[in-house]
């Protein structure tokens, strides 16, 4: 009978069989084939083109440029029709390139709702018109699309003037036939840093856009982040006896739309003047 090992030899020898040091970059790796292992290296070597060649294009962006910010005053509308038994609670969206607004529905507006809704977006490049759409809200069926309308921006407002102007509308009476709407244009512009684009995922913007007709939602939108975000300038305040005073110089002219015309010109009394001087023409 053979003598038994001495348990000590046995360890020994378990530790000769140990790997000290580094581990291979393929440890534990399933070995692939040729074919895909040429594949891989073919799309790293894609991949890093690609950065390279986003990285070539965001150097020619200039460090800051001017970004245009246009302010629009929906006032009111004058429709030829109220579609429905009872009257209609319209709404209106637009879509100004990839972003898109909406004012709040007046109830019971009928063929003449009143919104006095101002908003502002900013203005990209290449986008010379807004999309108007008006609906009918609706609480249990589809909101209905009553009248629709493209409106032009045009080079007197891209150059700083202040325009008012009623445009007609689109539907089921016709091409022009719907009605109009009333609406205060202008446009300003001012120095932002240039966007660019992060690594990885695209970095995504919520704005307000329904989902479907007959809902109201946020849709996620991709959009260049900025960086550093500017600092907000508050704009001047108005005081009640500027108001008063401009009110009694255009007596004719409703109150509302006074003070609208004011936050489109960010309460610049002498833009604010020029402007009524130019819609009481």
């Amino acid at each position: 009978m053979a003598a038994a090992a001495d348990p000590n030899d046995k360890n020994a020898e378990r530790r000769k069989r140990v790997f000290l040091g580094s581990l291979p970059p393929d440890f534990l790796r399933v070995a692939a084939p040729a074919g895909n292992q040429q594949q891989e290296a073919a799309d790293q070597q894609a991949a890093l083109a690609l950065h390279q060649q986003q990285l070539a294009a965001m150097g020619g962006i200039q460090p800051t440029h001017q970004m245009g910010r246009l302010n629009i005053t929906i006032a009111q509308a004058k429709l030829a029709k109220n579609y429905g038994l009872a009257r209609m609670d319209p709404y209106v969206r637009l879509r100004i390139g990839h972003f898109v607004l909406e004012t709040h529905t007046d109830p019971n507006g009928g063929k003449n709702p009143r919104w006095n809704k101002i908003v502002q977006c900013p203005l990209p490049p290449g986008i010379n018109s807004i999309v108007l759409e008006i609906f009918d809200e609706c609480s249990f069926t589809m909101d209905e699309l009553i009248a629709w309308a493209e409106i032009p921006i045009t080079e007197a407002v891209l150059c700083g003037e202040t325009h008012e102007d009623w445009y007609p509308l689109s539907g089921k009476q016709g091409e022009g036939m719907e009605g109009m709407i009333n609406l205060v244009l202008s446009y300003a512009t001012a120095p932002i840093a240039a966007p660019y684009a992060m690594p990885g995922a695209s970095p995504m913007m919520m704005v307000p856009t329904p989902a479907g007709y007959g809902t109201r939602a946020f849709q996620a939108v991709p959009v260049y982040t900025q960086a550093p975000a500017p600092v907000p300038v508050e704009p001047p305040q108005l005081s009640e006896d500027d108001l008063k005073q401009i009110s009694e110089m255009f007596p004719n002219m409703d109150k509302e739309v006074i003070k609208s015309v004011a936050e489109a010109n960010q309460n610049n009394k002498t833009a604010i003047v020029n402007s009524l001087l130019q819609m009481a023409e």
